[in-house]
């Protein structure tokens, strides 16, 4: 059957825990995990915030040696082992996808740890991008027992594998305050 393609992505944090919150895309109602500082609306590197506002969603990453291709209209990249993402204000290339070994601070896109098994890039920051609003806020897996991210949205792997397949280029996702 095909689905539906998703126009808006709301997420809309717990009252219970700021931490937590749920993923609204057409009838597609899923729980997921926020940063660890909950939401803010004047969002800074490391601060742990997932960011207020409306958003694009750029492309989507995934790693090729842990499942099929996933089926989206968004733009589609594997992730390689040799992918890391800059979050150092000071570098150049801050907030963008850079080639490892990288001598300043970033993150690794290939992980042990599963949860950039499916990366959504979600346009926070990205243009202009101004250092020290924060890099790397993506859609991803969560982690058991939906931990809290670094700032990022975090659902269950089977939830953003049914999500992909209703979104493309004119998708927004809207974090509520």
């Amino acid at each position: 059957m095909k689905q539906s393609r998703v126009n808006v992505i709301r997420v809309f944090r717990s009252p219970l825990d700021h931490r937590r919150g749920r993923l609204v895309a057409g009838n597609l109602v899923i729980p997921c995990a926020l940063g660890r500082s909950g939401t803010a609306r004047d969002k800074r590197e490391g601060d742990g915030a997932s960011p207020i506002g409306r958003f694009g969603i750029l492309q989507a990453f995934y790693r090729p040696d842990r499942g099929p291709r996933p089926r989206t209209g968004l733009p589609l990249r594997p992730i390689r082992p040799g992918d890391g993402w800059s979050d150092d204000v000071r570098d150049r290339r801050y907030n963008r996808l850079v080639p490892l070994p990288c001598s300043t601070s970033h993150e690794k896109m290939w992980r042990d740890d599963h949860l950039y098994d499916i990366v959504l890039d979600i346009a926070w920051n990205r243009g202009p991008i101004r250092r020290g609003r924060g890099s790397a806020i993506f859609l991803h897996l969560a982690r058991p027992g939906f931990l809290p991210t670094e700032g990022c949205v975090a659902v269950e792997s089977g939830a953003i594998r049914r999500l992909i397949e209703r979104i493309g280029p004119d998708t927004r996702i809207e974090i509520v305050g």
